[in-house]
């Protein structure tokens, strides 16, 4: 492994802001303030957690999960933020999201939206097994324009045929 996920630390804050505000990944994210962050650290019902370069320790993105203590036990893969592209880490940190989901937290399924415009996330989430289950047109407001959503997830026994 080349990365390792960690709960995310107040003091990971600035690298998560930036990371966030960043111009090759401010388009496809929804960028949250610095008080958002920080009552996603302590929300029991989610996950925020820094993807680490086990080489040395060094952040190179962050996660946030959510839905972990609701009924239905589908937890949404809200966002993934990787700081340096084409290197394989959020590759392998989304097979860490999907291994915590199905095996640590038990879930039924896993569930995310994706920019229709983010042709690298959409390839690497069917790549990893992820079906679309249909878009959400112009339904986020961006500046002057709105933004379409694709909704993936992955089910328990899609999970455990890979």
């Amino acid at each position: 492994m080349n990365i390792e996920l960690r709960r995310t630390r107040l003091s990971d804050l600035d690298f998560v802001l930036n990371a966030e505000q960043a111009d090759e990944n401010y388009a496809f994210v929804s960028t949250w303030t610095r008080a958002q962050h920080e009552l996603a650290l302590s929300n029991p019902d989610g996950l925020h957690l820094i993807i680490e370069r086990c080489l040395d320790q060094q952040p190179v993105g962050y996660i946030i999960m959510a839905g972990l203590e609701q009924a239905h036990q589908s937890i949404e893969f809200r966002r993934m933020v990787v700081t340096e592209k084409s290197k394989g880490y959020g590759r392998e940190a989304l097979r860490c999201v999907k291994k915590m989901a199905f095996e640590d937290l038990h879930a039924h399924r896993l569930w995310l939206d994706v920019k229709d415009f983010n042709l690298r996330a959409i390839k690497l989430y069917k790549s990893e097994g992820f079906v679309a289950e249909g878009t959400l047109r112009e339904c986020v407001k961006r500046g002057e324009r709105f933004d379409s959503l694709v909704v993936f997830s992955m089910l328990q026994n899609e999970y455990q045929k890979n």
